[in-house]
């Protein structure tokens, strides 16, 4: 078993997923893994939400694992990485971790089964199952207004109790069952806010670092927020909010991560926007106002 419960904090990293020609683009994945190994993030998560990982298959998904671990060891850095992992079929999710056991990850990022919408008392079945089969820790997503059930606090708390169960990843869009769940989680359970625009607000409550898109972007920045949090320096902290908060909002203006792929794009970190469908890639108005944000960071930086 490995120390993920130790690593669980700071500033994660959900990777996006290159692809050109309908295929995974290797180049722009070892492009951007040495980018974000010179950057101050703690962790990546790898094939979830923001990695379109409903669309890739199997050997795609080992492939996008491999990669990554490769580049890290050409570069020296080795960062732990959490596999995304979904589905309404407990049994074909066991069957999921069976086949990723050996592969060279940290723990699995898992949300609730969508689409079925379970009880409490099946989400704590299914979660159970599964921590109990998995060959590396799991970290739950709570994302209810993506799968359709929420993971409520009591049921989270139980199953903060096992021993395989280490941490969240909180997009519950409450933020009073955010703070209730930080003020009674066990000892060592880590909480992590997916929600990019309550970053800073999810780090005032307590939690222990995020998992935050938006930091393909400006990644220092982010960085240097829950540095400064974590010092006491507020103001501070405070003050580079302020600088990045409206990026938040432009990189969920449409449905993510097609704005911020554009944006890579752009910036020159992959080859090609492309993402698969049902997703699309930005509409021209997003594009240009994008185009026209660059501009503006760029003569800023200059």
């Amino acid at each position: 078993m490995t120390g993920l419960r130790d690593q669980l904090h700071g500033l994660w990293l959900p990777l996006v997923t290159p692809f050109q020609g309908g295929k995974l683009d290797e180049t722009s994945l070892r492009r951007l893994t040495r980018h974000y190994c010179g950057q101050a993030i703690d962790g990546f998560i790898l094939g979830a939400t923001s990695g379109e990982g409903m669309t890739l298959r199997e050997a795609e998904l080992e492939r996008l694992v491999a990669v990554v671990r490769e580049e890290m060891a050409a570069g020296r850095r080795s960062i732990p990485i959490c596999l995304g992992l979904s589905g309404a079929d407990t049994a074909r999710l066991k069957d999921r971790l069976d086949e990723t056991a050996d592969w060279p990850i940290d723990g699995y990022l898992i949300a609730s089964p969508y689409y079925v919408r379970p009880s409490q008392r099946g989400l704590s079945a299914h979660f159970e199952a599964l921590a109990d089969h998995a060959a590396w820790p799991l970290a739950l997503y709570n994302i209810p207004y993506r799968c359709a059930v929420n993971i409520t606090n009591q049921t989270m708390l139980r199953l903060a109790e096992h021993p395989n169960i280490v941490g969240l990843k909180d997009c519950g869009a409450s933020r009073e069952q955010s703070i209730a769940l930080l003020r009674d989680r066990p000892k060592g359970f880590r909480v992590l806010t997916g929600e990019d625009a309550n970053y800073l607000e999810a780090l005032t409550d307590g939690a222990d670092g995020g998992i935050v898109l938006s930091a393909h972007v400006e990644t220092a920045a982010f960085a240097a927020i829950y540095s400064e949090h974590k010092r006491g320096n507020h103001d501070a902290a405070q003050a580079g909010w302020n600088e990045i908060a409206e990026l938040t909002r432009l990189l969920f203006a449409e449905p993510s991560p097609a704005p911020a792929k554009y944006w890579l794009w752009r910036s020159g970190l992959i080859d090609s926007p492309e993402v698969r469908l049902p997703m699309v890639e930005v509409s021209s108005e997003l594009a240009a106002t994008i185009d026209r944000e660059i501009a503006r960071r760029m003569k800023v930086a200059a």
